[in-house]
């Protein structure tokens, strides 16, 4: 029989006092179990020990922690990549990626199992949409990775043990991309919410400006995304500069046209004031030339923007091959010529498909 307890990780903190309140329990309480999850990374009650015994056993009986269980863990040999393939509620799994930079961790994070989106060289729109994801469901991929650092950073557990406080140091997860798989932006109110938890000043804190989402070019979750002044860093999948070649690649493209997209681009650009970051992904003979290039910079020319060069990445349903070291090097000096910064991304995690593009529950 399913549960019908609230997962906690769907419930902002303004929720969970409201929460509280119905209950009969002054907000502290609740703020302290907020502490207790988003500081300590504590889900056992019995380690609760702050919270008065009557308010615990309510919790503890409307409440459940809806942390993901592990079903395949993957190191890349490169060493700085782990992928986890996640099981949900439903049985349904998702993948989520760890990955070590100099100096920062990042958390590559689904929010959708499967993508409806059908772009045609990507693994998890190979596989079609299955269902949208809950906030808690997107909020306890972060607090995976959080517990990953948790256990590695050393004398964390010590700290911990030896504090009165459910406030112990370790290493946090800063940064987050949501890129992993499905389209943020077609499920919007759940993928907000999320960000709301997991920016909370007084949980895990993350800064919206490390955290960056990537749409594939839904128009008008770019206009709410800028009306709404999210304070998240946009990616905007674009991969072809006419129409038909975008569309080619890019189904989604014949629903919201190139000219449509750019323009909301725009209008983002205009309301917030901020760099709008363009992925192309490099498929050889494809999209990879010089003509390729030029279109890209007359497209984007003049606006605040930076490319990033993505040398494709192989799966199952697609037979195209990445561009060279050195093709992709001549893009990026013709884009130069623009006044367009770009970069290419570095290549991590390709072996276990943890890479962009690769991302799917079977293979």
């Amino acid at each position: 029989m399913a549960s019908l307890s609230t997962n906690f990780y769907d419930l902002t903190r303004d929720e969970l006092l409201a929460l509280a309140t119905r209950w009969g329990f002054p907000g502290v309480h609740a703020a302290r179990l907020w502490a207790y999850v988003y500081l300590s990374g504590e889900e056992n009650w019995a380690k609760m020990p702050e919270l008065p015994a009557r308010f615990r056993t309510k919790a503890e009986a409307e409440l459940s922690f809806g942390r993901l269980a592990v079903a395949i863990e993957q190191k890349s040999s490169d060493g700085f990549t782990h992928k986890y393939l996640l099981s949900l509620a439903d049985e349904r799994r998702i993948e989520t990626v760890l990955m070590r930079y100099t100096g920062r961790v990042t958390a590559c994070i689904s929010s959708q199992a499967g993508c409806a989106m059908g772009c045609v060289f990507c693994a998890t729109g190979q596989m079609g949409f299955v269902r949208h994801l809950t906030p808690g469901e997107i909020v306890a991929q972060a607090m995976h990775v959080d517990a990953i650092l948790r256990t590695a950073a050393p004398g964390a557990a010590l700290a911990q043990a030896q504090s009165h406080s459910p406030h112990g140091r370790h290493e946090r997860l800063r940064n987050i991309v949501l890129m992993g798989m499905g389209e943020p932006l077609h499920n919007y109110d759940s993928v907000m919410t999320a960000i709301d938890i997991l920016c909370d000043p007084t949980g895990l804190a993350l800064g919206g400006k490390k955290i960056t989402l990537s749409t594939v070019g839904v128009v008008p979750g770019i206009i709410r995304l800028a009306d709404e002044a999210r304070p998240v860093h946009l990616a905007v999948s674009l991969h072809g500069a006419t129409q038909e070649e975008r569309a080619a690649l890019v189904p989604v493209a014949k629903k919201w046209p190139l000219e449509d997209l750019m323009e909301a681009c725009r209008y983002y650009m205009r309301k917030r004031e901020r760099r709008i970051f363009y992925e192309w992904t490099l498929i050889e003979g494809k999209n990879d030339s010089a003509e390729n290039a030029h279109a890209v910079g007359r497209l984007l020319r003049g606006q605040l923007a930076q490319v990033n060069l993505i040398p494709l990445n192989p799966t199952a349903g697609y037979a195209g091959e990445p561009t060279g070291r050195d093709a992709a090097r001549r893009f990026q000096q013709t884009l130069a010529g623009y006044g367009l910064p770009s970069t290419v991304r570095q290549r991590r995690g390709i072996d276990i498909a943890a890479g962009c593009g690769q991302l799917a529950t079977a293979r």
